[in-house]
């Protein structure tokens, strides 16, 4: 084997292996029932980027259309992740902790309700509004 069927191996090898990592943060986007808080747009825009831009250049530049799609379905699945984790935080309500002043400590937890729509107003756990 030579140095370029191995290079051409491995990134066949990591790139298959890479889309395939994909699923898993899908699907935890998906079930989670927090609003996927874990997740960083800022981090998933850049990784959509770097691929995007990857793609670009090695369509444009190496005229390899291989690796330029590639790029642009790891960019989509980026996407994905972007796009899942948007619609999960519009669907679960925003939780935030009341603060003591004098005790420094964090109270109990209030929950916004009707957040973007006409009113929004605080809700106490096990309080009518």
């Amino acid at each position: 084997m030579t140095l370029s069927e191995a290079s051409l191996l491995g990134f066949t090898a990591f790139s298959g292996l890479r889309l395939v990592s994909y699923l898993p943060q899908i699907y935890k986007v998906v079930r989670d029932r927090n609003g996927a808080s874990a997740i960083s747009y800022a981090t998933w825009a850049l990784w959509t980027g770097c691929h995007l831009s990857t793609g670009l250049y090695a369509i444009i530049n190496l005229s390899d259309l291989l690796l330029g799609a590639a790029s642009v379905l790891y960019a989509l699945c980026c996407l994905a992740v972007i796009a899942l984790t948007a619609a999960k935080r519009r669907r679960v309500p925003v939780v935030l902790a009341s603060v003591d002043m004098e005790a420094g400590a964090a109270s109990s937890p209030i929950r916004l309700d009707h957040v973007g729509r006409e009113r929004a107003y605080a809700v106490r756990h096990g309080s009518n509004p």
